[in-house]
């Protein structure tokens, strides 16, 4: 008996020896190198641990240093200066459960594609953490992370499971390239459905806090979301950095507030914003709303050459469009106030009264040809139930005929200027007069017309100026098919002779004074010089009882060209 005890207790103290041996053994570098070398030769992962730790003072827990992992043929999941492993009772049926695991100074890959852990846990934590990758459809880089997450139950491609509650602190975290400092997130998880039931952080030296849950669709609902104090720059266009907001998934608002913001960007600027949006889903680069509002308010808003101070905009938003309960901006010294209706169904926006008043503008050289093109999709028709305007002034410096309009009014009823996309005056009443005006190099005052318009044409029942000493007058109309014939009228009384030279009519011999009438009728196509269609008759009685009878045909008069 005594022979058997001796050959138990040693087999017991080789035991023990082994165990004490294998212990220490998986504590060198050479054992750590050999797990990593069997994991990634018998498993679907790549790993690799520098070193395999343990202490007596803390007997549940495992540390390994410089660990790398991921999936074979997939981006690095994580490279961590340390791992905590928190061994559990849990592990005795499920070896892959831990109590909790916590990785500790290195990179997380958060994308889908990358997320495959075969690990469970009570717990995970994170500890000055860096996370890079896609993740709930945004991009997302973010330094110096501590979180937690618990229950940890990750599945293929989804870090978080199907149910776990979490938060998150950062230094700095960039979603979309939009960075982020002392960012805070605490939320949940359910079933595919993500809370975000508290979210803050500095932003742009401003402050941003909101509240946000995203559906299993990838859609989200932001049920309120505060930036104040913004300062943002960027290097992109004004549409370049709203095409970005055009590739988000679907997002409902039902509060979003903008306060004391100040944006700028290549060739634009905002100053002095407050913005608020209330029940409004975006999707596509549209918009949808059942009872919505909208409020702006800045300093100034330019974009190019454009600069617009001191708007003012309420809106209400429905199904059926868009409500302009208010709209004032300055523009170019001006004041524009107006309000009205924008109808989804038609694509026509419907201004009850449209004013301006104190307008200094010359107009950009290519105005004509911003003229001619189509407005956007969003708007095919512009209505206007009454427009006025005062004391505004007009100047166009095109060497090729130059013009001036000083204190110009305007009253107008019944408008449409755009149809089929198309800026033009396609029907209603119009009456413009101004003090003074010039028109290549010819002063003349008090001019005035009225212009009145149906879909057939526009006719010019009245237009009148004085020179010098005389006064012009005219009447004529504009066909508003596409080859836009026009014909006119125009008769002088006391009129300079040579009235019409500046004007393109060849150069007459008399001087002084006459009477003259003019007919002429031509064609005016978009982008098609009109001079060869002009046909027409001058007669002119100057003083002394010289009669002058020349007739032009195709642009010439009496094989002259005019200029």
């Amino acid at each position: 008996m005594k022979f058997i005890g001796k050959i138990l207790l040693t087999f017991v103290l080789l035991l023990v020896l082994a165990i004490v041996l294998v212990y220490v053994l998986l504590q060198t570098r050479w054992a750590a190198g050999r797990v990593s070398s069997w994991v990634t030769d018998n498993s679907d992962y790549r790993f690799a641990v520098e070193k395999i730790d343990h202490d007596w003072s803390t007997p549940g827990r495992i540390t390994l240093t410089h660990v790398i992992f991921g999936q074979k043929n997939q981006p690095e999941t994580l490279s961590a200066g340390e791992v905590d492993l928190d061994l559990s009772w849990r592990q005795i049926t499920e070896p892959r459960f831990f109590d909790r695991v916590v990785l500790v100074d290195g990179r997380l890959n958060v994308s889908p594609s990358a997320m495959n852990l075969p690990l469970q846990a009570n717990t995970l934590q994170l500890s000055k953490m860096a996370l890079t990758g896609n993740a709930a459809g945004l991009e997302i880089q973010g330094q110096q992370i501590n979180a937690g997450i618990s229950p940890w139950q990750p599945k293929p491609h989804q870090l978080l499971g199907d149910k776990a509650d979490f938060q998150l602190s950062a230094a700095t975290l960039t979603v979309n390239g939009l960075p982020a400092e002392h960012v805070l997130i605490q939320g949940n998880l359910n079933n595919k459905t993500l809370t975000l039931a508290n979210f803050g952080g500095d932003l742009a030296r401003g402050q941003l806090t909101g509240k946000a849950s995203q559906a299993a669709d990838g859609s989200w609902n932001i049920e309120n979301l505060r930036l104040s104090n913004v300062r943002l720059q960027t290097s992109k266009s004004l549409s370049a950095f709203f095409d970005d907001f055009q590739t988000l998934p679907k997002v409902t608002i039902q509060r979003m507030d903008l306060i004391d913001a100040r944006l700028q960007g290549t060739d634009w600027a905002f100053s002095d914003v407050d913005l608020s949006v209330e029940d409004v889903t975006l999707e596509k680069g549209d918009w949808q709303s059942d009872d919505g509002e909208l409020t702006l308010n800045a300093t100034d808003m330019i974009n190019g050459n454009l600069h617009i101070q001191d708007p003012i905009i309420n809106l209400d938003l429905s199904p059926q469009g868009i409500s302009i309960k208010q709209a004032t901006a300055r523009w170019e010294r001006s004041l524009l106030r107006t309000t009205g209706n924008w109808l989804r169904a038609n694509k026509r926006l419907q201004l009850d009264e449209f004013s301006i008043a104190g307008l200094e503008y010359t107009l950009p050289q290519n105005w004509k040809q911003l003229w001619l093109q189509p407005l956007p999709d969003s708007l095919a028709e512009i209505s206007v139930g009454r427009f006025i305007a005062n004391q505004n002034l007009i100047i166009d410096i095109n060497p090729q005929f130059p013009f001036q309009l000083t204190s110009l009014d305007g009253l107008g009823n019944n408008l449409l200027l755009a149809r089929n996309h198309q800026w033009g005056m396609w029907d209603g009443k119009l009456n413009l007069n101004a003090s003074e005006a010039t028109f290549n190099r010819n002063d003349v005052r008090r001019p005035s017309i009225m212009l009145e318009a149906n879909d057939r044409q526009v006719t010019i029942s009245e237009l009148s100026a004085f020179t010098k000493e005389g006064l012009l007058e005219a009447t004529g109309t504009v066909d508003q098919q596409p080859q836009r014939q026009f014909s006119v009228k125009v008769t002088g009384r006391a009129v300079p002779v040579n009235q019409l030279e500046n004007w393109g009519w060849p150069h007459l011999a008399p001087d002084g004074n006459a009477n003259m009438q003019l007919n002429l009728q031509g064609k005016m196509p978009a982008g098609v010089d009109y001079k060869p269609t002009l046909n027409g008759t001058l007669q002119v009685n100057a003083t002394g009882g010289q009669v002058i009878d020349q007739k032009m045909v195709n642009g010439l008069v009496n094989g002259s060209a005019t200029p």
